[in-house]
């Protein structure tokens, strides 16, 4: 059975070893998803076993299903999406500006939502409006760079990115200035905002919502993505409408890294190292 079994592994064709492998390659991802998401709620200074996440998940009462449900759910869920959407923004990030390097802040969208964010915690401001002063940040951030690097009519790659690195650079010596003038008891929120903090997540849905409608708007432009990533002048020759396509990556991606910025605060390494992984699995096809 074992001889049989692999003569007729070896009858495969090449195509269909090349449909196979992206399947067993998302059930895997999938099953680590899951996982991971099961350890979240697991995880705690309550300790729960996994059977009894389950049976909060199926509403049972009690300390432990009020804690899974109220909270450790919400922030899971609150965390996938928002390294979805950092994952996904590094990827097309990386293909608009065609350098490896490129990340979700690079472009100076995490720094605006910092100020924002920032600026509303020193004014003493509730938790909502500290969400809206950070989202307000990153697209004004985002409108900044992108009427920098258009200039004239015209925006190239190398301008998008050194308009975005500068405008982060600007970015980050407001928030210096503000951690150095900041009341001392607003010091530590503000230091948990800027390393990530989904402690105040309530709210599962706006950001897997966003993920939602950032990979729905992004898919269909896969092709057009894979034809851009090896160069702006052999994509036009093939038909893409590269000054269409690179204005919505821009858009997209930037408004994915808001979404993130405003629900976790700053987050780095996702954005930029995940498109890798997948791409050392899957081959670089978006």
């Amino acid at each position: 059975m074992p001889a049989v079994a692999l003569r007729g592994e070896s009858r495969l064709s090449p195509a269909m070893r090349r449909r196979r492998a992206p399947l067993a390659i998302a059930a895997v991802l999938l099953s680590a998803a899951a996982m991971a998401l099961l350890w979240a709620l697991v995880a705690g200074d309550l300790p729960v076993a996994a059977t009894d996440v389950f049976a909060a998940l199926a509403g049972a009462e009690g300390m432990g299903a009020t804690v899974i449900r109220e909270l450790r759910l919400p922030r899971a869920l609150a965390a996938f999406a928002c390294g979805g959407l950092l994952a996904t923004a590094g990827a097309l990030m990386q293909v608009l500006l065609r350098n490896p390097l490129a990340d979700p802040y690079i472009l100076g969208i995490s720094g605006g939502a910092a100020v924002g964010a920032l600026g509303a915690m020193m004014l003493g401001a509730a938790l909502f409006w500290v969400d809206v002063s950070a989202f307000a940040g990153a697209l004004a951030a985002m409108l900044l760079v992108f009427g920098l690097a258009h200039g004239d009519g015209s925006w190239t790659q190398t301008r998008l990115l050194l308009t975005g690195v500068i405008v982060a650079a600007g970015c980050g010596a407001l928030v210096a200035l503000m951690l150095a003038i900041a009341e001392e008891h607003k010091l530590r929120g503000m230091l948990f905002w800027l390393m990530g903090d989904l402690g105040q997540s309530t709210q599962w849905w706006p950001p897997l919502a966003a993920l939602v409608v950032a990979l729905t708007l992004a898919m269909p432009f896969a092709r057009e993505l894979n034809l851009l990533s090896r160069g702006m002048m052999q994509a036009q020759a093939l038909g893409v409408a590269v000054g269409r396509l690179r204005y919505a990556i821009y858009l997209l991606a930037s408004l994915a890294t808001a979404a993130s910025v405003t629900t976790a605060g700053s987050i780095g390494f996702v954005g930029l190292v995940v498109p890798h992984l997948v791409r050392l699995a899957t081959g670089n096809d978006q």
